[in-house]
């Protein structure tokens, strides 16, 4: 997002083309640093896969994935059209509606 010719406002570091790519690379570093950092902290674990190396990784993505599907088929069950809350009840008419 570039500003209007003669218009010399600041624009936000995010708005900037780059800035998300280095923000993806950013992240991508911080989780692999995090996951490499299992291999110098001993983890106590409670059950035996607790102890596999990148579980709880593997487990964090699962689980967000999991809730994203959950969600979407909740929206898909209670979703409601876009007029639900305009429409008339019981065969009533709307103000300045012609009758049929």
């Amino acid at each position: 997002m570039t500003p209007a010719p003669g218009n010399e406002q600041r624009v936000h570091w995010l708005y900037r083309p780059g800035s998300t790519r280095v923000l993806w690379w950013v992240a991508a570093v911080l989780l692999a640093l995090a996951l490499l950092a299992g291999v110098f902290v001993h983890v106590h674990a409670s059950f035996a896969f607790d102890d596999w190396f990148g579980f709880n990784a593997v487990y964090g993505f699962l689980s967000c994935v999991a809730m994203v599907l959950f969600a979407r088929v909740l929206g898909w069950l209670v979703k409601r059209p876009d007029d639900y809350y305009e429409r008339p009840r019981n065969g009533a008419q709307r103000d300045g509606e012609p009758r049929a």
